[in-house]
This record gives C-alpha cells, structure tokens and sequence, in this order.
C-alpha cells in the first residue's frame, strides 16, 4: 500500500503553485427562483458542481491559489462558465477543451451540440415545497475523460497542496473513475493531501453496488473524506443506526460510531467530516458540523445553528470542505477548521447560487457569532 499524505503533512505555500487543485464536473445552472422550472420565464445563470464548488471557495472566500480540472465545449456555454471562474479568481489553465470544428481530432465536436457542457435547472423551493433539480448532462464532454488523458505527474510536479475530488465526478461516466483514481494515486506519490466527498446522487448513478464497488477503490488513497451517514451509506455501505430525523445529539453519536468503524477499515484517513443539515421545511433548517481527527481519535464540533433561514440549498457541503481546508491550510488547528467549514456551510445557503458570494472577513464574523449564539446586527 502507497504511503498516504495526512493533514499534517501538507505541503507548505512556497513549496507549490497551488493551494488546491479540484477535479469534476461543473454545469451552468438555471434557477427560476420563486417559481418552479416548469413555469419559468426568466432565469438567474451560474455555475457550479459538486468538485469545483470547493475550488471556487477556496480562492473567492480565502483568497487561495485554485484551479479546476475539468472539460468543456468551447462554445458561449462553456465561456460563460470559464468567466464565472475566472471571477471568482479561479486559475482555468487546467481545463481541456473540446473545439466545435468538427476536424476529426480527439478533442472535437460540432455546432449542433452532439457533444455539450452540462446544465441543470435548480428550483429552490419553498416552506413545503422542495428543492428540485432537472439536470441535462448526459452527452456532456466531460463524460469523454478517460485515463490517460491527463498528464497528472506534469500537474503535481508543479507542487500542489491539496487535491479534491469527488464521489458524483466518479460515477459521472463508466471511465471518470479511472481517472479519479489516476489522479489520487499520483497525488500521493507526490506529496499532495487528498480529499474527497463521496456524495452520492441516484441521478447519477442509480446502482448502489456499482458506486459502492468504485468508491471502495478511490477511499484508500485519501487523507480526508467527506461524507454524512447518508453518503457513507450509499457510497461505502456504512450503515448508521439513527432514525431519519433525530436531532442533532443523537445522530451525532450514532455518526460518531460509523466514522469510527469507516476509520478502522481505512488506516490511510487522517480526517472524516461532514455537515449535518436539519431541514424544518425549504427554507428553515438547523446545521452543524463535524470533523474527526483519526490518529488523536478526537471529534471537533462546531457550534448547532438552530432554526436558520436559507435562500438556496445547494452547496453547504462543498462549502463546508472548502472552508475546512482552508482553515488548514492557512495554519489553523481543527477546532477552528470544524468551525470555518460550519460557517462557510451555512453561508452559502444565505446567498444564491452554488458557490459563496461572501468574503473571509464575512465569514470570520459568522464564526464569531455562531460561537456567541447572539443574533445578526445590521452593518451602517
């Protein structure tokens, strides 16, 4: 068995020319905001996906140096998207393009979108109505990864601290799991920190077994996987004996005892976390964290936010992996990490769109409160 990077292990900044690397899909999102997509005749336009969410907030939250690997149509779709990473300060050297010449070399298509970027429409929901997502990405260009079409010891050469990926990336296509695992195994042999969030999605990949069979290959070559008892049910077949809506207490201790059964079976992860969301209807929830330190064999929990009022349920788990490594790779100990990803969870969920639209200094405020319980006070 390779030798597995830990958290501690982290490579420092002026080792290397990344903070963070993320691989994944990422799609043009439509929201018809306060009406379903069935009814919508305008549409507010972003990008996100499950991987990138975390590189978007690693540079835009925190200031750090991201970049995304992923594959695009070069068409105004696949522009669009580039922009959009490019405002948030996220490096778009990596990604691969597909022209739409149609010139018979590997990476082309057409003008009549044979082969397409990938786009969902989100509607946010509201009190009892939920969320709900329509995705067209089945002849997405992302899809056509395949192992070796990616030079990964040229890329973590260059010296890269941390390097994401993700449980929906894998499944996306019979080959993107190849990829993921070329992409860990180098990491490792490299000195790069891996993580990832195995988050399942049935829109994905409706065979349980079949993600369980791939996510099983990937989980040995990370440091940090992300994942609440859901994922870990899904995507490893870890059961946690809780019921679906018991509070925040009594899933914590029944999570507590899947992670460390999950922690057994993995020697090689130095960290498992995840966010725990209490959904009181569309728009209230309860949200916590939580991240277990493998070799102290301790839990760091971040304060309960109870009864808080969301605009958009999309992206708290990215945000809380984004703001979790961000804590530590600016040198900060868990129990500040726990509470950084917390806050950045709960804060993406306040503003629209995949990704947050907030600053670090936003974010440090968040933690403060959330730590003191007070209330919001107006900025004038």
């Amino acid at each position: 068995m390779a030798k597995i990077v830990t958290w501690k292990q982290i490579k420092s900044a002026d080792q290397c020319r990344y903070d963070g690397i993320s691989l994944g899909e990422v799609m043009l999102r439509l929201d018809p905001m306060d009406v379903p997509t069935a009814r919508a005749m305008t549409f507010r336009v972003s990008q996100g996906g499950g991987e990138t969410n975390v590189a978007c907030g690693l540079a835009h939250t925190f200031g750090l140096r991201s970049a995304v690997m992923t594959v695009l149509v070069d068409d105004e779709v696949g522009r669009n998207i580039r922009n959009q990473f490019r405002t948030a300060g996220v490096d778009v050297s990596r990604i691969i393009w597909f022209n739409t010449k149609n010139d018979d070399s590997k990476l082309t298509t057409d003008q009549k979108g044979t082969l397409c970027n990938g786009v969902n429409f989100t509607y946010n929901g509201s009190g009892v109505i939920p969320s709900h997502t329509c995705y067209y990405r089945g002849n997405s260009a992302i899809r056509q990864l395949g192992p070796g079409d990616i030079n990964w010891m040229d890329l973590f050469t260059e010296g890269v601290r941390v390097f994401n990926t993700g449980g929906i990336f894998t499944l996306i296509s019979p080959t993107t799991w190849e990829v993921a695992l070329e992409a860990v195994q180098t990491a490792n042999e490299q000195g790069t920190f891996v993580t990832a969030d195995l988050n399942y999605r049935s829109k994905v990949e409706p065979d349980k077994s079949r993600a369980r069979q791939i996510n099983q290959k990937i989980a040995p070559y990370l440091g940090f996987l992300v994942g609440n008892d859901s994922d870990l049910s899904d995507a490893l077949g870890y059961e946690t004996k809780v019921a679906k809506n018991a509070p925040f207490s009594e899933w914590l201790q029944a999570y507590k005892e899947t992670v460390q059964q999950v922690a057994g079976d993995f020697p090689n992860l130095s960290l498992i976390g995840t966010q725990w969301r209490g959904a009181h209807n569309a728009d209230l929830i309860s949200w916590g964290a939580v991240l277990y330190d493998v070799k102290s064999e301790v839990f760091h929990v971040a304060p309960l936010r109870e009864n808080i009022p969301i605009r958009d349920r999309t992206g708290g788990g990215d945000s809380f992996t984004s703001g979790v490594l961000a804590a530590i790779l600016k040198g900060h100990d868990l129990s500040t990490a726990v509470q950084w990803g917390a806050a950045h969870g709960i804060l993406v969920q306040e503003t629209p769109g995949d990704v947050t639209l907030i600053e670090e200094d936003r974010l440090l405020a968040e933690v403060k409160r959330g730590a003191s319980g007070r209330g919001v006070k107006a900025s004038r």
